[in-house]
């Protein structure tokens, strides 16, 4: 393979000044350019970052990753090849408007479980009101009584009702004044923080734009 590729790098960074550069320098040294960096989470000594690289032969991934970990304190979690770059602010926009602009309460239910399975690399995502699938995108992996079961202890969890926490590979929001549930399962890469804060927002968006439907606005 020969042509460019497009690769999302998520890299466990120490929080302190020049890390970022270093790690950049090593990815250019290996034919890569930084197009986009989105801060996934920050703690009190490390960032995990994810970096937008445009590689600009294939090459191996194996090569960046070992060159990226040379940078002192720096770790790989995982290497992507994309057909398009997440462009964070710009999707949570866009889906922001698609689903003002539904003009009918189903409509609004696929165009949210589109957008967000679209916007978070998703495999499958789900909206559910207790049993029920009230609309999907993708092959959903859990049945919907699990799902229903995940939507009470996603309730009944503080830190992963404020989007702190969850199980790696499942997002979930609550769409309180529906008691509706969103979900979205991505196989093999984590979800982190700012994607969990992105996707409760979304949700919260989604059930006023449901509410206002159902009275005739």
């Amino acid at each position: 393979m020969n042509d460019a590729t497009s690769v999302l790098v998520r890299v466990w960074l120490p929080d302190r000044p020049g890390a970022l550069g270093l790690v950049a320098s090593r990815i250019g040294a290996v034919e890569g350019d930084i197009v986009g960096i989105d801060v996934l989470e920050r703690g009190e000594s490390v960032a995990v970052d994810e970096c937008a690289v445009q590689r600009r032969s294939a090459g191996s991934r194996e090569i960046m990753v070992r060159e990226i970990e040379e940078v002192d304190g720096a770790s790989v979690e995982e290497v992507r090849i994309v057909d398009r770059f997440p462009d964070p602010r710009l999707d949570a926009l866009e889906s922001a408007a698609s689903l003002c602009a539904a003009e009918s309460i189903e409509e609004l239910h696929q165009i949210l479980v589109g957008h967000i399975r679209a916007e978070f690399l998703g495999n499958w995502s789900a909206l559910v009101i207790d049993a029920s699938v009230l609309a999907s995108s993708g092959d959903v992996a859990i049945e919907a009584g699990m799902l229903e079961a995940l939507a009470a202890g996603t309730a009944a969890s503080p830190m992963v009702a404020d989007g702190s926490t969850g199980p790696d590979d499942l997002a979930v929001a609550a769409l309180p004044k529906h008691a509706a549930t969103m979900f979205v399962g991505r196989d093999g890469h984590p979800f982190r923080l700012r994607e969990r804060l992105q996707l409760m927002a979304l949700a919260g968006i989604a059930d006023r734009a449901w509410e206002l439907l159902a009275n005739g606005h």
